[in-house]
């Protein structure tokens, strides 16, 4: 484990991935970036997690976005852009395709990188007092295409347009309203309404969810389906072939709670 990023695992099915630079509001320097792309592919892989939590730590800031003391050494020039962009979007792109649900806690400042790395989550709750930006006009560097794939997605693109040519700061209350985050709570709520969320989404059968994300993917992917591998176009039917759909039809007739195995 290093400082600068601290990953957690509890018995109730949840990881937690936490920025871990207070004192520098969570900027992520090049080598967290690595740590953060290990950290979701393990959580991934590891069959007690059904739920990632990732949030910021000393509860000022979710990120502050990259480390501009990287600059000098690692996006000086192009070619060393390219290596810093190798680690940054291999960060964001692990946390996307994480197989669980990510649960983005954010309080505070969620800016530039940082708020480029809460769109690569699935859920996005909020405290009210947070803010949001991508300035990057301001410092004279541009999206890559996946994070501007991820912005639009979510807000389409006149307001990503105006996110990014007027680089200007946005209120919890817009950010919820355009859709760049999906909740806000007061504060003093976001810590147990994140907790509660994630233990009644960690109790859910686990290829449903992992299932729903592939095809939410592949439907943005290709909006039409007509490029569906065979294996895509069965996913939504296979799934009546395993143990949890076979579980989650008997509790529903029990009128019991479903253990699902995710099998």
């Amino acid at each position: 484990m290093n400082p600068k990023l601290l990953v957690e695992t509890t018995g109730d099915g949840v990881g937690t991935i936490t920025l871990n630079r207070p004192e520098k509001r969570n900027a992520v320097d090049f080598e967290t970036w690595g740590l953060l792309r290990d950290a979701a592919l393990r959580l991934g892989g590891d069959p007690a997690v059904r739920v990632v939590v990732l949030t910021g730590a000393g509860g000022q800031a979710f990120s502050a976005g990259a480390d501009i003391a990287d600059f000098p050494a690692h996006r000086s020039s192009g070619a060393l852009a390219r290596e810093y962009a190798e680690a940054f979007e291999g960060a964001l792109d692990a946390v996307e395709r994480t197989p669980k649900p990510v649960i983005c806690k954010i309080r505070g400042i969620c800016v530039g990188g940082g708020c480029e790395l809460a769109t690569a989550a699935d859920i996005r709750v909020a405290s009210d007092d947070s803010y949001f930006a991508i300035p990057v006009a301001k410092i004279g560097v541009l999206l890559g295409y996946n994070e501007m794939r991820r912005l639009l997605r979510l807000v389409g693109p006149g307001r990503a347009a105006d996110l990014l040519l007027t680089a200007r700061r946005v209120e919890a209350d817009e950010a919820l309203r355009i859709g760049l985050i999906s909740e806000a709570v007061p504060p003093e709520r976001l810590d147990e309404r994140v907790a509660s969320l994630a233990r009644e989404m960690a109790a859910y059968a686990p290829l449903t969810q992992s299932g729903h994300k592939r095809i939410i993917q592949t439907t943005l992917r290709d909006p039409a389906l007509s490029g569906l591998t065979d294996e895509e176009r069965e996913l939504p039917l296979a799934v009546f072939d395993t143990e949890d759909a076979r579980e989650g039809y008997r509790a529903f007739l029990e009128k019991r709670p479903p253990i699902f195995l995710g099998r």
